[in-house]
């Protein structure tokens, strides 16, 4: 596994688990994991490098997404999956409207995309499409308290309180917030999840 991100902060919390992980025998047998700094627009690893690729809330960061795109499909091996997620269009835009610092500052969201738009993309870079679904419904509300406070005010009250149940329910994962969620994610899903395929061939994209 590899864990690739231009954020070294981000990096070195990712290192510190993977070795907690390792210290506790969490980790499975034989796994071997590392972290690589770099830029999605040109990634230093060789085509056909991965079987399985995660880009998780990436895309929207990016003015030239599909410049992106295209490097997900160059390291990743032909017939291998990739699952994209990008923040869901209708909890993106309530966010944007309560706050403009949520996009504008640096290193924020350039663009909200709809599903359909995703797809379109990935199509065009040569991806075959598949199933998707929403997800962190939960989360929603946090980023409209954050969005309305100010993104940057984490010592407000109520936000402080929703994130410490939303680490609760992370650790302990309750029946009902579970159910909840589940029941929630197709209306106000923070995330929207689509699953492509690199076709086991070239040139046969569909």
């Amino acid at each position: 596994m590899v864990a690739f991100d231009q954020n070294e902060n981000d990096l070195a919390a990712v290192a510190a688990m993977l070795s907690a992980m390792r210290t506790e025998g969490e980790a499975p047998a034989g796994a071997d994991a590392d972290t690589v700094k770099g830029d999605a627009l040109d990634m230093p690893f060789d085509d056909s490098s991965f079987d399985r690729v995660i880009a998780a809330e990436i895309f929207e960061h990016l003015p030239h997404d599909t410049a992106a795109m295209a490097e997900m499909y160059r390291v990743l091996r032909p017939g291998g999956i990739a699952a994209v997620t990008v923040p869901s269009w209708l909890p993106e835009r309530l966010c944007w409207a309560l706050s403009e610092d949520y996009h504008t500052a640096e290193g924020g969201h350039v663009r909200i995309y709809t599903r359909a738009e995703l797809a379109a993309k990935l199509k065009a870079t040569g991806f075959e499409i598949g199933p998707h679904h929403h997800a962190h419904a939960l989360h929603a509300p946090y980023w409209w308290i954050k969005c309305a406070v100010g993104p940057d005010h984490d010592e407000h009250p109520l936000a402080k309180a929703y994130h410490r149940m939303l680490v609760w329910d992370l650790l302990h994962a309750p029946k009902p917030t579970r159910l909840a969620e589940r029941a929630l994610n197709p209306v106000m899903g923070k995330s929207v999840v689509v699953y492509v395929r690199k076709p086991a061939r070239s040139g046969d994209n569909g």
